[in-house]
């Protein structure tokens, strides 16, 4: 796949999966009683709004990657470990329903047109299927600043989640690094521990097997 006909691909797809993503984190939370995101313009499906430089080069290069996160302010809710945990999980199972979908556009066209995978709107809804359920994946790794270490969180005592927190803003310079040195270095750490559910669930989703 060369890298023009890689981004047109993939463009819609990455978009999409890290706009609906961010969204969902802003929109439980609004609705938990925190408008920070929403005084900060980004309870929106506006996918500029969500946009981490990084991130989303990383997603093209690295197939890992992720959106500038939507702020949050815990102290607004009325059960900070939960609520945050809600939030968290808002981001992942949003990718999965938008997976679910998908699949649903995705099987109706193939069992009705036979439309295949050489079809490009196919391949744009297929990749649409894998990249929101290889986000929600990614995301729940329960590792800071990923959405799965503040799920885990909620069950940790309060002592134990407060120290945990503060390490996020080391853990996503370490998880950077991590990304970065194992596709250097050919080990892919990261993908290593998601492909194999991502392949499993992509397959039950479609039928495609990847």
């Amino acid at each position: 796949m060369n890298v023009i006909y890689q981004v047109f691909i993939l463009i819609f797809p990455i978009l999409y999966a890290l706009t609906v993503h961010e969204f969902s984190h802003g929109y439980v939370a609004y609705r938990l009683g925190d408008d920070t995101a929403k005084r900060a313009g980004r309870l929106t499906l506006n996918p500029i709004k969500h946009l981490d430089p990084l991130g989303t080069i990383m997603l093209f290069i690295a197939h890992i990657g992720w959106a500038r996160p939507v702020p949050i302010n815990p102290y607004n809710f009325r059960n900070i470990k939960r609520d945050t945990a809600y939030v968290a999980l808002a981001g992942p199972a949003a990718n999965f329903i938008s997976a679910v979908i998908f699949s649903l556009i995705f099987n109706f066209l193939n069992s009705t047109f036979n439309a295949s995978l050489n079809n490009i709107f196919m391949i744009i809804v297929f990749y649409t299927i894998f990249i929101n359920v290889a986000l929600g994946l990614f995301n729940l790794i329960p590792f800071p600043p990923l959405d799965g270490s503040k799920i885990l969180g909620a069950f940790l005592s309060d002592e134990a989640y407060f120290k945990y927190q503060r390490f996020e803003r080391k853990g996503a310079f370490i998880l950077i690094g991590i990304i970065i040195l194992g596709n250097l270095m050919g080990l892919n750490i990261i993908g290593r521990i998601i492909i194999p559910p991502i392949r499993v669930i992509v397959g039950l989703l479609t039928g495609v097997s990847i």
